[in-house]
């Protein structure tokens, strides 16, 4: 039987740095495609998807975010005040305690199409990680899974794997169970001043403990925006495929 989620948690503490004047003196996820934001493109599918609460981790400019409670009464805000020297894993950890669930992780710099969330949504595994086929986006991170296609590693550096089976999207979905592990794990590593860890490293680091279910989606359209060759793949070739797929 598949657990109904109506929880998601966004990560969106992020500088942004090297998206340069694409910015506008705004966080990332307000790059706008066609006509809107990241954020108010997540939260509108979200929402559609029967997703009434929407946990946001803010950090950098973290008053915009906290604007967005006024247009969707679905938004909650929890700011990391250490956003500057903490990895994404931080903004995660830091929100512990708002979350009672299983729920869906997306990463707040993310353009995809709606399908993604039905493919997570509508699979019965507890913890999976939405992954697509090679991107050649130029920022990938690079995911190996067992022959049950659990997870096995995650890096930036394809030399550290001895198979590459997907792309990471910054999409997935986690049990309370699972989450509880991965804050455990992350707790551990602050203790030994590893701030910096993002929450991929987490899972990586939990993987033999918790089986993170890899799912691997040919053809998906998704893209992150972090750079502006990000935005010009998204403008020109990730945006149009996603409207093929919404007509």
């Amino acid at each position: 039987m598949i657990k109904a989620i109506d929880t998601a948690v966004i990560l969106a503490a992020g500088l942004g740095s090297r998206l340069g004047d694409l910015k506008v003196e705004k966080p990332k996820a307000f790059v706008s495609i066609g006509g809107e934001t990241l954020i108010h493109r997540s939260l509108r599918l979200l929402i559609k998807k029967g997703i009434n609460r929407i946990i946001i981790g803010t950090g950098y400019q973290s008053e915009f975010f906290d604007d967005l409670t006024a247009e969707f009464n679905q938004i909650e805000t929890r700011r990391n005040d250490q956003y500057a020297e903490t990895g994404s894993m931080f903004t995660l950890f830091n929100i512990r305690d708002m979350v009672t669930d299983s729920f869906l992780l997306l990463e707040g710099d993310l353009l995809y199409e709606e399908n993604a969330l039905d493919l997570l949504l509508n699979d019965n595994h507890a913890d999976i990680i939405l992954a697509s086929d090679a991107t050649h986006s130029g920022d990938e991170v690079f995911i190996q899974h067992s022959s049950e296609r659990s997870l096995e590693l995650m890096s930036k550096d394809r030399s550290r794997l001895q198979s590459i089976d997907g792309e990471l999207v910054g999409i997935s979905k986690l049990s309370i169970e699972g989450f509880k592990t991965l804050c455990q794990y992350a707790d551990q590593q602050y203790k030994e001043k590893r701030m910096e860890i993002h929450y991929e490293d987490a899972m990586v680091g939990i993987s033999s403990e918790v089986p993170l279910f890899v799912k691997v989606v040919k053809d998906l359209a998704w893209c992150e925006i972090d750079d502006p060759s990000h935005y010009k793949r998204a403008i020109e070739d990730i945006y149009p495929k996603i409207l093929k797929t919404e007509q």
